[in-house]
């Protein structure tokens, strides 16, 4: 439930030198991002051990790529309304319980229809991520740092999924497949006990000294405490918020996006071993370099939109120049398909990756600079996040059906994937208006 205000409480902390507090709530939940990636890229370096003992084919390799996503994509919708509802807290240790528990389940399967089940629920425990990694930046951060902290928590989907490969890779070597994905489930168990002790909204958490928050909601940061003290409006309805032409855009582009994202997630591995002939020990050893230079390109993007709202370059398009650039650059993974040797083949695949990251920081600070308040902002989010699930869906499904034709390998599947790139770009460029969406012209109603 929510926290409730404290604004005369607030003022007794002591003063002076700023407190750093939301550095730690965004490195938590950055803990938690590469956590939940680590479990849902678990599956597709263990695919291969899978397949040979489960007997299934790649069109069904493909399904079960995928599956993750069909509850993911459908429960990001309730999953931000009920983050908007009850707040990150309560809610973010629930869903770590639950997909950690759906992880290690996994360990006991004995057929495609188990891994399927266990896939299904570690979606709906992963759907709320984002939306409360969203609500907690905007809750403890200024606009002027929002999209560097938003980098901050999705350099954990790099870090897990870079650090899945090796992980994996080892623990399949100690303990088998079944193993891994216990070890991967129990990483989320320990993370809750952390996060139960040490989190709190800005006002409540005893750490946050009054110059720290007067920094964050000075600088736009989206407390509800804050906005009741000024007498702020009532959240727009959940349903209004499809009346904009901006809310339809953010699932596009994001859908476009999914598409690359995913890629290294699910097939990514295959296409090193099978494709460009990596040993699992060359998997282990190189396939983590295009996750860990994007983490670095992520911080990149973050830092420099933010430093463009500093440098007084308005909010939209502070936004737009990293959204585009990186949507654009994202698109040189159709030329991973032609490399001439396998390391020009991690050149282009890294290049591609990292150009994705660029656009990371300013694409999730979109919600909380559109949302009309900030019990909007992981309503706004989930809705976002759905479409970067269709492309999640999507993306596995097409891939592995183009792989099935058994013409070009993977020629047309990262031609389709480049492709997907430059029309997020069209969208993010053209369609999405960075402003709050009740100053916006509604698209019916």
């Amino acid at each position: 439930m929510h926290e409730p205000a404290m604004s005369t409480a607030s003022a007794t902390k002591p003063t002076g030198k700023r407190s750093q507090v939301r550095w730690l709530m965004v490195v938590l939940v950055a803990l938690a991002t590469a956590i939940a990636y680590i479990d849902r890229a678990n599956l597709s370096v263990a695919s291969d051990s899978m397949q040979q003992e489960l007997q299934f084919s790649d069109e069904l390799k493909g399904i079960m790529l995928s599956s993750f996503f069909w509850t993911y994509a459908i429960f990001q919708l309730p999953g931000g309304w009920l983050m908007d509802r009850y707040g990150p807290r309560a809610l973010y240790a629930i869903a770590v319980v639950w997909w950690s528990l759906g992880t290690a389940a996994t360990a006991l399967t004995r057929g495609f229809a188990g891994v399927i089940g266990c896939r299904l629920a570690l979606g709906v425990g992963e759907a709320p991520v984002q939306s409360a990694n969203a609500r907690v930046v905007s809750e403890w951060f200024p606009r002027k740092e929002r999209a560097f902290a938003s980098s901050i928590f999705d350099t954990g989907s790099e870090f897990g999924s870079a650090l899945s490969v090796p992980l994996v890779t080892l623990l399949i070597a100690l303990v088998g497949w079944r193993g891994s994905f216990v070890v991967t489930g129990a990483l989320g168990l320990v993370w809750v006990v952390v996060w139960l002790l040490v989190y709190r909204s800005p006002r409540r958490q005893k750490w946050a000294n009054q110059a720290e928050i007067d920094y964050i909601e000075q600088g736009g940061g989206r407390t509800e405490e804050k906005e009741l003290d000024e007498g702020g409006k009532q959240p727009m309805k959940w349903r209004d918020l499809f009346r904009y032409s901006t809310t339809w855009a953010l699932v596009a582009g994001y859908t476009c996006r999914g598409v690359i994202i995913y890629f290294f997630i699910t097939w990514y591995p295959d296409f090193l071993v099978n494709q460009q002939g990596f040993s699992l020990l060359e998997l282990g050893l190189f396939g983590a370099i295009p996750g860990l230079a994007a983490m670095v390109a992520n911080w990149v993007g973050g830092l420099f939109s933010d430093w463009l709202v500093r440098r007084g370059t308005p909010l939209a398009m502070a936004r737009k120049i990293p959204l585009v650039i990186g949507m654009l650059g994202a698109s040189t993974i159709a030329l991973a398909s032609i490399a001439p040797n396998p390391v020009w083949a991690l050149v282009f695949l890294t290049v591609s990756y990292c150009s994705a990251a660029v656009s990371t920081g300013a694409l999730l600070s979109l919600p909380a600079d559109v949302a009309p308040t900030p019990r909007n902002v992981a309503s706004l989010t989930g809705v976002q996040n759905f479409g970067s699930q269709l492309g999640g869906i999507i993306g596995p499904i097409v891939i592995g059906f183009l792989l099935g034709t058994g013409q070009f390998a993977y020629v047309w599947p990262l031609v389709f994937a480049g492709a997907m790139c430059v029309l997020g770009a069209f969208f993010y460029a053209f369609v999405v208006k960075v402003k709050p969406l009740d100053e916006q012209r509604p698209m019916f109603g």
